[in-house]
């Protein structure tokens, strides 16, 4: 398998090379060559599998025997998984069939699949703890064979170098702390990031890790890191290799729990699994809090290689830029003070943005920089991860929209004409986006991304209901009244405020069907749950303890502590010491920003290497 840029000027890249790249020199996102279409009977193969060897057999149809043999590839998912605290990496959970805020109580096949039971406990571990262990054994072969080549070369090292609005960013240190020959740049917004965030990054006292807190927004850290990877000479200079999700691998590893969940709901509900009709499968949709895009694009993927998912539903909080596009074809940033189309929660938090997908700029100014910037508004969520201006694994989707693909692939696949004129559209519409704040697609691509998705907006203060009423409703049942759940054992659950913004939007879908007449028709709902609660405790304590029902009070409730649900390492975490960096910006000069984060990777890294200080 070959890998290729969206924006066409990168061609014909080994995986090596697209995860050491991690973003193409055109400003594009590595995709692979072709999407491997696999057969009913062989997806159903697999459904018994631990989460490692599932793994592997989704890796393989991406990655040749030549580039990494399956002994090594083994190696490397085994050690990535064993880092999880659950024996299925990614269990599954039934959630208890809560009254909505509507009233409907018709939630019985509503599941959340738990993300969180890694290092950081985030979704992210389950790709960064992989990508961690690729770069390692990438850069071990390198060195290998500089060393039988006798060429008396110093050892190949990388600099990885990412933004994070919290948990990208504890993700990517766990995962790479202590490694050798890499070095590790985090940069975070000053202050808008959760305390047990940014606590659990900059306790990290490796001395490969470097923790840097940026005066500014999410956006402005991003936007560094773009115009980092955009200099040539720097990224050369310091081997730059990219963690945030528009590193391909991490979409790879993420795909992985698309099929494994789908196999664990099979079982949990007794569909056999040795049919080899489509008819006889439940149909199963998944719900994604989405922010940056790559969550749901690796469904895209796992649909795209036989999966027969039913619908992909992408849920936003206020900042909806996905929602606008798949409700009109229009694909813009937000402007300050423009209609949010949905009611504004009273409840904030201290994080804003996301990665920006605008083109590769000139090495003299900042990513996205344009003179319409100034206009943007990325509004303070109580789901931060999702505060975003604009969803940059968005290009990969639209780059198989605008070839023809949808759910299934276009007859064009194939053809490296309709590839090339694909990513002449992709170069376009980032062009436009960089330049005019957005695009539009034709109608007809639109359709084909309809065939697949649809979308809803949730407010602050529908996820602070949602948090409220699945903890709540654990006092609501009356004795000996006839259970509402076909598991009267679920009667309470803790969502945290990402996953609580997929749950409302999920109730949404699922109230819409049976309103439409699909009430006997059983349609299963898997929401993946990204984060752990206790990485968000303000906003779970807040919904929990605030307005309190009188059930709840009779029959003995008492306020939620911090320690009632975090997972005890987050509550370990209070107090350790730490290290970070900070880089000011003087109130908001950008360029100022850029110079300090430049100087402290080449002062950091050239202490540890002085042959790449010793270069220009």
């Amino acid at each position: 398998m070959r890998y290729r840029s969206t924006r066409g000027k990168a061609k014909n890249f080994s995986l090596e090379e697209a995860v050491l790249e991690g973003l193409a020199t055109d400003g594009g996102l590595f995709i692979p060559n072709s999407i491997p279409k696999l057969s009913l009977p062989e997806i159903l193969s697999w459904a018994n599998l631990p989460f490692p060897k599932l793994a592997f057999q989704i890796f393989r149809k991406f990655i040749a025997t030549e580039e990494i043999p399956d002994a090594d590839l083994q190696d490397i998912l085994t050690r990535s998984f064993a880092t999880f605290s659950s024996p299925e990496v990614t269990p599954l959970r039934k959630l208890p069939n809560v009254n909505s805020g509507s009233g409907d109580r018709n939630f019985d096949n509503l599941y959340v699949l738990e993300l969180f039971h890694g290092p950081t406990f985030a979704f992210k571990d389950v790709a960064l703890q992989v990508l961690g262990n690729l770069f390692e054994f990438f850069l071990e072969r390198r060195n290998r064979k500089a060393a039988a080549s006798g060429s008396g070369a110093a050892p190949y090292s990388i600099t990885v170098l990412g933004a994070t609005s919290g948990d990208t960013g504890g993700a990517a240190i766990y995962g790479l702390r202590g490694k050798k020959g890499i070095e590790v740049f985090i940069l975070h917004p000053k202050n808008r990031i959760s305390p047990v965030q940014e606590q659990q990054m900059t306790s990290v006292l490796d001395e490969n890790v470097h923790n840097v807190a940026v005066e500014g927004t999410f956006d402005d850290c991003q936007d560094i890191v773009k115009t980092l990877f955009s200099d040539e000479p720097f990224r050369r200079r310091f081997h730059l290799a990219a963690i945030n999700s528009i590193n391909w691998a991490r979409i790879l590893a993420q795909t992985t729990y698309y099929f494994y969940s789908y196999f664990s709901l099979l079982r949990q509900i007794g569909v056999p699994l040795d049919t080899s009709s489509y008819a006889a499968l439940t149909k199963i949709q998944y719900c994604v809090p989405t922010g940056n895009f790559g969550d749901i694009l690796a469904g895209y993927y796992a649909v795209r290689m036989g999966l027969p998912i039913h619908r992909l539903v992408i849920a936003t909080n206020e900042n909806d830029i996905l929602h606008r596009f798949f409700e009109t074809g229009r694909y813009e940033k937000r402007k300050k003070n423009a209609a949010s189309g949905g009611a504004q929660g009273a409840h904030s938090a201290a994080t804003a943005a996301g990665p920006d997908a605008a083109g590769a700029p000139g090495a003299g100014g900042l990513a996205g920089a344009d003179a319409s910037s100034s206009d943007e508004e990325v509004r303070q969520t109580l789901s931060p991860a999702m505060d975003i201006l604009i969803s940059s694994n968005f290009e990969r989707l639209a780059w198989y929209l605008v070839r023809g693909d949808g759910r299934i692939g276009a007859e064009v696949a194939d053809d490296e004409a309709a590839a090339s004129a694909a990513s002449a559209t992709i170069s376009r519409l980032m062009n436009d986006l960089k330049a005019n704040g957005g695009f539009s697609v034709e109608p007809e691509v639109l359709a084909r991304a309809k065939e697949l998705f649809t979308s809803r907006r949730v407010s602050d203060s529908e996820t602070t209901d949602a948090i409220h009423r699945y903890y709540h409703n654990q006092f609501a049942f009356v004795p000996n009244a006839p259970e509402t759940s076909s598991d009267p054992s679920v009667r309470h659950y803790i969502l945290d405020p990402h996953t609580a913004v997929g749950v409302v939007t999920a109730e949404s879908v699922i109230a819409a069907h049976n309103s439409a007449g699909g009430r006997s028709e059983a349609v299963f709902t898997i929401c993946l749950s990204t984060a752990s609660p206790g990485k968000f405790p303000e906003a779970v304590m807040d919904a929990i303890n605030n307005e309190v029902p009188v059930a709840s009070v009779q029959q003995g409730f008492t306020p939620v502590k911090y320690e009632d649900f975090a997972p005890k390492e987050l509550v370990a975490l209070t107090g350790l010491p730490k290290r970070c960096v900070d880089v000011g910006t003087e109130g908001g000069k950008k360029e100022l920003g850029l110079v300090g984060v430049r100087a402290v990777i080449e002062k950091q890294v050239g202490a540890k290497y002085p042959e790449v200080a010793a270069k220009f």
